[in-house]
């Protein structure tokens, strides 16, 4: 048998569709094979790097050479057959058994001692340049991953901007995953309808068909949306550059969802209070029920329970008129508040501007831990798997505290919301009787905490500051210049200044309210 077989390869799918690279391997076998007067009955081709074993045209190739189905194989070069020294001591094994090795573009006599050790020295210098390669291109990836750049292909809702820049939110993709994580956790869809959903939305897989769950259950458990980038494979976590897409409490939230943590609502038949009144005796919702199609009732219906409240939608809706229609401020008493309001405002910018600097002291200090556990790790205090672990904790740390920066900065004043709650309060009882039901819930659960039935009535509990409001009385100390402020500005801006922290969600994260001063600093502001 005097048929050869011929191995031409590149590294990459790329260098294989856009390079010249076969075509030239090719070409100088052919013209070796003419002048040596050699025949070519197979040519295997591969692109694939010859750095790590596995190859399959390369195996299929040895392996039809053990079987004796050809007389030998030509190769262009020497590393274009093996880079590591397993494939190479592989090849060597043929040559041994006889089997015809030639390189196209090496004259080496693989049968002399010589020719072998050239052949050997070349393939370990072959499988060091590898290796020092991979050396390399791991230190650039890991220097752009600690300069906070991710050195891989846009996770879906960023694009591409090239090397060493930050990764930018997709203006079309991005709202869309932002979307996706809301939905997911909001604890009403589960993977499969939120795949379906998303698709109707606009966001698809690149074949256009909705996202497979894995896919999307990998963009919901990817941290690089809250700006920090976690290499899967090591599960290493640095800190990015890029502008996060979601906050952490969004990313936790989902989290929770995907954990089992919390668990999806229920939908429930409308009624305008549907969920909204617990019995005062079980503490069980109070079902809607209509009879002779106009009248309403909320009823419980706990076998345990023994009071059975049971309360007319009509004498909530007298109720809820009532309380609302305390809550109102004459011109003066808002315009008293507002002076108020004013003052308190300077000292709340004091308050911030020390908060900030706080913030960024404890974010600072951050840095000086993630550079002392580095050198920890280099001095072999702590081992690779606990420095991990401490850089991750320190890393979402940091983004908390960065988070909080930056919600402290972009907050207004908590006066602004003080005011836009009284004005609320002001407003609510001549929006509720002229809403739909609709506009009426909205504006019952905005302003309202607790709804308890006790037998036929029902006992309402308004949230801060409207419950104080409606216990304020208004009353003025008379005369043409009076000495105080109207009582009810004066102390609603007390309990404001004390509670806001405690009664506002949408406080957390800002600075401590001002103290509140005693009732002669009130009288000053007059």
């Amino acid at each position: 048998m005097t048929d050869y077989f011929a191995y031409i390869r590149v590294s990459t799918v790329r260098q294989g569709e856009k390079g010249s690279s076969l075509q030239e391997q090719r070409s100088s076998i052919e013209s070796f094979a003419q002048n040596q007067g050699l025949t070519i009955s197979v040519w295997f081709e591969e692109m694939e790097t010859a750095a790590k074993l596995g190859r399959p045209a390369f195996n299929q190739m040895m392996q039809a050479l053990k079987n004796g189905q050809a007389q030998g194989v030509i190769i262009h070069k020497i590393d274009r057959s093996a880079r590591n020294l397993k494939d190479w001591a592989c090849l060597g094994e043929l040559i041994d058994r006889g089997v015809q090795v030639h390189f196209a573009h090496e004259a080496i006599d693989l049968h002399s001692r010589g020719g072998r050790l050239l052949a050997d020295i070349q393939a370990v210098v072959a499988a060091d340049y590898i290796r020092n390669l991979r050396q390399e291109v791991l230190k650039g990836f890991y220097g752009r991953l600690k300069q906070g750049y991710y050195p891989l292909p846009a996770p879906m809702g960023y694009v591409d901007q090239g090397k060493a820049k930050a990764k930018t939110i997709d203006p079309v993709i991005g709202p869309l995953v932002r979307e996706a994580f809301q939905l997911y956790a909001s604890g009403e869809y589960s993977l499969l309808r939120l795949s379906d959903e998303m698709h109707a939305r606009g966001l698809k897989a690149a074949s256009g068909k909705p996202l497979h769950v894995w896919a999307l259950r990998n963009t919901l458990s990817n941290p690089f949306y809250i700006g920090l980038i976690r290499i899967q494979r090591t599960n290493e976590v640095f800190d990015g550059v890029h502008e996060p897409l979601i906050g952490k409490k969004l990313f936790d939230r989902v989290e929770a969802v995907r954990a089992g943590r919390i668990v999806p609502r229920q939908s429930d038949r409308f009624f305008q209070f549907r969920k909204m009144i617990r019995c005062g005796s079980c503490g069980h919702y109070l079902s809607g029920e209509r009879h002779k199609v106009r009248f309403v009732y909320y009823r419980c219906h706990a076998r345990e329970c023994t009071a059975k409240a049971s309360v007319p939608e009509a004498m909530i809706h007298r109720e809820l008129e009532s309380r609302f229609a305390s809550l109102h401020l004459d011109d003066e008493e808002m315009r008293d508040f507002r002076d108020l309001m004013k003052e308190a405002e300077s000292l709340y910018t004091v308050e911030k501007a020390s908060a900030e600097e706080t913030l960024r002291l404890r974010i600072g200090r951050c840095d000086e831990r993630l550079a002392r556990l580095t050198d920890t790790l280099i001095d072999g205090i702590v081992d690779k798997e606990m420095f991990q672990t401490k850089k991750t904790a320190l890393l979402l740390e940091k983004r908390e505290l960065a988070e909080q920066l930056e919600k402290l900065r972009s907050n207004p004043c908590w006066t602004v919301k003080a005011l836009q709650k009284l004005e609320l309060g002001n407003m609510a009882y001549q929006g509720y009787i002229s809403g739909n039901p609709e506009e009426k819930r909205k504006i019952a659960e905005t302003l309202s905490s607790n709804f308890v039935g006790v037998g036929k009535n029902v006992e309402i509990t308004l949230y801060f500051p409207f419950e104080e409001l409606s216990k304020t009385p208004s009353v003025t100390y008379g005369g043409p210049r009076p000495v105080l402020l109207r009582t009810r500005p004066r102390e609603l801006a007390v309990l404001w200044r004390k509670k806001f922290d405690a009664h506002n969600d949408d406080s957390r994260g800002s600075p401590q309210s001002p103290s509140s001063p005693d009732d002669g600093e009130w009288r000053m502001a007059a």
